[in-house]
Protein backbone atom coordinates (compact mmCIF):
# COMPACT_ATOMS: atom_id res chain seq x y z
CA UNK A 1 0.00 0.00 0.00
CA UNK A 2 2.88 2.41 0.89
CA UNK A 3 4.21 1.89 -2.31
CA UNK A 4 1.18 3.26 -4.37
CA UNK A 5 0.43 5.98 -1.63
CA UNK A 6 4.30 7.21 -3.01
CA UNK A 7 3.76 6.65 -6.78
CA UNK A 8 0.48 8.88 -5.88
CA UNK A 9 2.67 11.52 -4.05
CA UNK A 10 5.43 11.40 -6.55
CA UNK A 11 3.10 12.21 -9.13
CA UNK A 12 1.91 15.12 -7.99
CA UNK A 13 5.71 16.45 -7.14
CA UNK A 14 6.23 16.02 -10.98
CA UNK A 15 3.37 17.85 -11.92
CA UNK A 16 3.99 20.71 -9.63
CA UNK A 17 7.80 20.46 -10.86
CA UNK A 18 6.74 21.15 -14.17
CA UNK A 19 4.40 23.68 -13.22
CA UNK A 20 6.80 25.65 -11.16
CA UNK A 21 9.26 25.08 -14.11
CA UNK A 22 5.85 26.52 -16.91
CA UNK A 23 5.53 29.86 -14.08
CA UNK A 24 8.84 30.78 -15.42
CA UNK A 25 7.81 30.98 -18.79
CA UNK A 26 4.86 32.78 -17.86
CA UNK A 27 7.10 35.95 -16.63
CA UNK A 28 9.18 36.08 -19.36
CA UNK A 29 5.83 36.22 -21.60
CA UNK A 30 3.16 37.68 -19.80
CA UNK A 31 0.94 34.61 -19.26
CA UNK A 32 -0.83 32.94 -17.23
CA UNK A 33 -0.27 29.54 -15.84
CA UNK A 34 -3.64 28.11 -17.88
CA UNK A 35 -2.54 29.95 -20.96
CA UNK A 36 1.27 28.71 -21.06
CA UNK A 37 -0.29 25.25 -20.11
CA UNK A 38 -2.69 25.44 -23.15
CA UNK A 39 0.14 26.40 -25.36
CA UNK A 40 2.07 23.58 -23.93
CA UNK A 41 -0.57 20.95 -24.68
CA UNK A 42 -1.54 22.13 -28.25
CA UNK A 43 2.23 22.02 -29.32
CA UNK A 44 3.02 19.06 -27.96
CA UNK A 45 -0.47 16.93 -28.49
CA UNK A 46 -0.55 16.82 -32.41
CA UNK A 47 -4.64 15.88 -32.99
CA UNK A 48 -5.57 17.16 -29.83
CA UNK A 49 -6.25 20.85 -30.71
CA UNK A 50 -10.02 21.22 -29.32
CA UNK A 51 -10.37 23.10 -25.72
CA UNK A 52 -12.31 19.79 -25.07
CA UNK A 53 -9.39 18.37 -25.39
CA UNK A 54 -7.50 20.39 -23.05
CA UNK A 55 -10.32 20.08 -20.53
CA UNK A 56 -10.24 16.28 -20.49
CA UNK A 57 -6.70 15.72 -20.72
CA UNK A 58 -5.07 18.73 -18.63
CA UNK A 59 -8.16 18.28 -16.44
CA UNK A 60 -8.32 22.13 -16.33
CA UNK A 61 -11.53 23.62 -15.76
CA UNK A 62 -13.88 24.42 -18.78
CA UNK A 63 -14.22 28.56 -17.38
CA UNK A 64 -10.31 28.16 -17.03
CA UNK A 65 -9.49 26.91 -20.69
CA UNK A 66 -12.43 28.86 -22.11
CA UNK A 67 -11.21 32.93 -20.68
CA UNK A 68 -7.77 31.42 -21.41
CA UNK A 69 -8.21 30.64 -25.47
CA UNK A 70 -10.04 33.93 -25.15
CA UNK A 71 -7.19 35.56 -24.21
CA UNK A 72 -4.49 33.79 -26.25
CA UNK A 73 -6.72 34.41 -29.51
CA UNK A 74 -6.84 37.83 -28.92
CA UNK A 75 -3.20 38.34 -28.16
CA UNK A 76 -2.54 36.61 -31.59
CA UNK A 77 -1.19 33.76 -30.48
CA UNK A 78 -3.96 30.86 -31.45
CA UNK A 79 -6.48 30.97 -34.31
CA UNK A 80 -9.29 29.24 -33.91
CA UNK A 81 -11.28 27.36 -37.10
CA UNK A 82 -14.55 25.49 -36.77
CA UNK A 83 -14.50 21.56 -37.73
CA UNK A 84 -16.27 20.76 -41.22
CA UNK A 85 -18.13 17.65 -40.29
CA UNK A 86 -19.25 19.18 -36.57
CA UNK A 87 -19.89 22.63 -36.48
CA UNK A 88 -20.02 22.90 -32.79
CA UNK A 89 -16.13 21.91 -32.32
CA UNK A 90 -13.59 24.31 -32.29
CA UNK A 91 -9.93 23.63 -33.47
CA UNK A 92 -7.07 25.58 -31.98
CA UNK A 93 -3.83 26.21 -33.92
CA UNK A 94 -1.02 28.65 -32.73
CA UNK A 95 0.10 31.14 -34.87
CA UNK A 96 3.36 31.90 -35.87
CA UNK A 97 3.58 34.81 -33.05
CA UNK A 98 3.47 31.54 -30.51
CA UNK A 99 6.63 30.34 -32.00
CA UNK A 100 9.31 32.30 -29.17
CA UNK A 101 7.08 30.96 -26.62
CA UNK A 102 7.06 27.55 -27.92
CA UNK A 103 10.58 27.47 -28.59
CA UNK A 104 11.17 28.40 -24.52
CA UNK A 105 8.39 25.47 -23.91
CA UNK A 106 10.73 23.11 -25.78
CA UNK A 107 13.52 23.96 -24.00
CA UNK A 108 11.86 23.71 -20.89
CA UNK A 109 11.14 20.33 -21.82
CA UNK A 110 14.16 19.42 -22.33
CA UNK A 111 15.18 20.82 -18.80
CA UNK A 112 12.17 19.03 -16.99
CA UNK A 113 13.16 16.22 -18.60
CA UNK A 114 17.15 16.27 -17.15
CA UNK A 115 15.75 17.14 -14.03
CA UNK A 116 13.25 14.17 -14.07
CA UNK A 117 15.41 11.26 -15.32
CA UNK A 118 18.53 12.66 -14.50
CA UNK A 119 21.27 9.57 -12.84
CA UNK A 120 18.93 7.02 -15.04
CA UNK A 121 20.35 4.86 -17.40
CA UNK A 122 18.89 4.28 -21.06
CA UNK A 123 17.93 1.02 -20.58
CA UNK A 124 16.40 1.82 -16.65
CA UNK A 125 14.34 4.68 -18.92
CA UNK A 126 13.17 2.21 -21.72
CA UNK A 127 12.05 -0.11 -18.87
CA UNK A 128 10.15 2.97 -17.11
CA UNK A 129 8.36 3.74 -20.34
CA UNK A 130 7.31 0.01 -21.16
CA UNK A 131 6.08 -0.06 -17.60
CA UNK A 132 4.29 3.36 -18.10
CA UNK A 133 2.91 2.28 -21.43
CA UNK A 134 1.13 -0.59 -19.12
CA UNK A 135 -0.09 1.31 -16.67
CA UNK A 136 -1.72 4.13 -19.06
CA UNK A 137 -3.49 1.41 -20.87
CA UNK A 138 -4.57 0.17 -17.99
CA UNK A 139 -6.02 2.81 -16.27
CA UNK A 140 -7.60 3.44 -19.53
CA UNK A 141 -9.52 0.30 -18.87
CA UNK A 142 -10.40 0.48 -15.74
CA UNK A 143 -11.92 3.95 -16.22
CA UNK A 144 -14.09 2.71 -19.20
CA UNK A 145 -15.15 0.20 -17.29
CA UNK A 146 -16.59 2.67 -14.46
CA UNK A 147 -17.58 5.09 -16.99
CA UNK A 148 -15.15 7.72 -16.35
CA UNK A 149 -13.28 10.19 -18.55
Amino acid sequence: MDNIIDFLINLRRIIQLYESMLKEICKDYQLTLAEATIISFLHNNPGKDTAADIVEFRRMQKSNVSAAVESLYQRGLLDRSQDQEDRRKIHLTLTASASPIVKTIDGLIKEFRGELFCGITEEELNAFFDINKKIKDNTILATERRGLK
